[in-house]
């Protein structure tokens, strides 16, 4: 074929052998032909003949699934050796074209759907390589790899983030189970069974489990802080915190430990606010940030906190977060940060008295009058604390008003307890006469 030095004769010669071929139903026979014509368009850089021999042997009649398989496949390994970006867009379009609806050449498509989007990113287009990226539904694919699939749908995650889609990012994100993270990626892969779909292996470039782990929860961190989702960045960064690579490297894990501490002081109160925090304080490795264990154990401590001597101590490690991983806490962060320490405090005083003076209450929290009504009035309706407000007396009431039933059934144990304690004392009496009365027998 080389020494004819006839690039049409030659693919002419071809075709009719790749029609011979495939008639008689020859996949050995159709592939090479198939495969062996783009190879000489490919020696002979002529891309625009390529990209016309795809579609035209794609379209032939009768054509085998093989054949177009492996011409696909082929012609994917040209992507990267051509000589400028619009050959290149061409000849992965051609091959889009060609794949589409095929489930056979799924996985070849959604790779190329990627390195097209890509290409697009690089451009500026984020907003249509995003959509060129949900156009494909990867979830579906049963012969690609766990992997490949998760980091597909991550990238769909990303760009959607990119462009500030958030809706759209939280519905791709749910494709993805977090449980499959901890799935033991030691276990010995089970053989297929004999009608099973073959898992093909993921490609070189794709990331490991535990890296994917990663990447995933650092896009969640994105998503949440846009609107200051506090307690599911930190449950984030804990699931980060979590990887062995990152537990076993103190640069790696020391910023993402005092990242937890301040996200969840900046939480709002709430049982797993409150299970998280003590189990954060139980962590050994947060003896290595003394200033964060001191801080979460004011929170956890029913005393009142004063808000400017707390600032004036952790102002600066607020500020350092700006220059570590992850970034700054939030443009609202310092404004958050002084609501919860104020939370924290009526829910401190709510504790220790059951009556108290507004005056009073706005002294302990440093506020004025107005303000102190209005974080208590926001607490009540939020229901993190029962409170009444007496504005014309100006008395706070946190006790829980009762109803006739609960009120009859107070009494009645009260009732209860007190007869208890009426026969008890008549038996400690009655014991004590008698040991008496024996004593003075003679």
């Amino acid at each position: 074929m080389g020494d004819s030095g006839n690039l049409e004769a030659s693919i002419d010669r071809l075709l009719n052998e790749e029609k011979q071929m495939r008639l008689a139903e020859n996949v050995a026979g159709t592939r090479k032909a198939a495969t062996e014509i783009l190879q000489l368009c490919f020696e002979a850089k002529d891309w625009k003949l390529l990209n016309e021999q795809i579609l035209n042997l794609s379209k032939k009649r009768g054509q085998l699934k093989q054949a177009v398989q492996s011409m696909v496949q082929q012609a994917m390994q040209y992507i990267d050796q051509t000589p400028d970006i619009e050959t290149r867009i061409e000849l992965i379009k051609t091959l889009n074209n060609v794949s589409a609806g095929k489930i056979y050449v799924e996985i070849e498509r959604a790779r190329l759907t990627r390195k097209l989007a890509k290409i697009k990113e690089d451009q500026g287009q984020i907003a249509e390589a995003a959509d060129l990226m949900q156009e494909v539904a990867v979830e579906t694919f049963g012969a690609m790899a766990k992997t490949e699939k998760i980091a597909f749908i991550l990238e769909q995650v990303r760009l959607c983030l990119d462009r500030q889609d958030y809706v759209r990012a939280q519905i791709l994100s749910r494709k993805i189970n977090p449980r499959v993270f901890d799935a033991d990626t030691k276990k010995d892969k089970k053989k297929p069974k004999e009608g099973e779909n073959i898992v093909e292996e993921a490609p070189a470039d794709i990331p490991s489990l535990l890296e994917l782990k990663r990447i995933y929860y650092e896009l969640m961190i994105r998503y949440y802080s846009h609107n200051n989702e506090y307690l599911e960045i930190c449950r984030s960064y804990k699931a980060i915190y979590d990887i062995p690579s990152v537990k076993e490297n103190p640069e790696q894990w020391i910023p993402v430990l005092r990242k937890i501490c301040w996200f969840l002081v900046l939480a709002p109160h709430d049982p797993m606010q409150s299970s998280l925090l003590n189990a954060t304080l139980e962590d050994k490795n947060l003896s290595e940030i003394p200033d964060f264990k001191m801080l979460l154990k004011q929170v956890v401590t029913m005393e009142v906190i004063q808000w400017t001597s707390l600032w004036n101590k952790y102002k600066d490690e607020f500020e350092k977060e700006k220059s570590m991983v992850g970034g700054s806490l939030g443009d609202k962060a310092d404004e958050d940060l002084k609501l919860r320490i104020i939370e924290h405090n009526i829910l401190v005083v709510s504790k220790y008295y059951s009556r108290i003076t507004l005056k009073r209450l706005a002294e302990l929290l440093c506020l004025s009058i107005e303000e102190a009504e209005k974080h208590l009035s926001e607490m009540v309706v939020s229901k993190a604390l029962i409170a009444k407000i007496d504005r014309p007396s100006g008395i706070v009431c946190f006790q829980v008003s009762k109803d006739s039933n609960e009120i009859l059934n107070s009494w009645a144990v009260n009732l209860e307890k007190l007869l208890d304690l009426v026969e008890k004392s008549c038996h400690q009496i009655h014991k004590e006469t008698m040991v008496h009365k024996a004593a003075l027998r003679p």
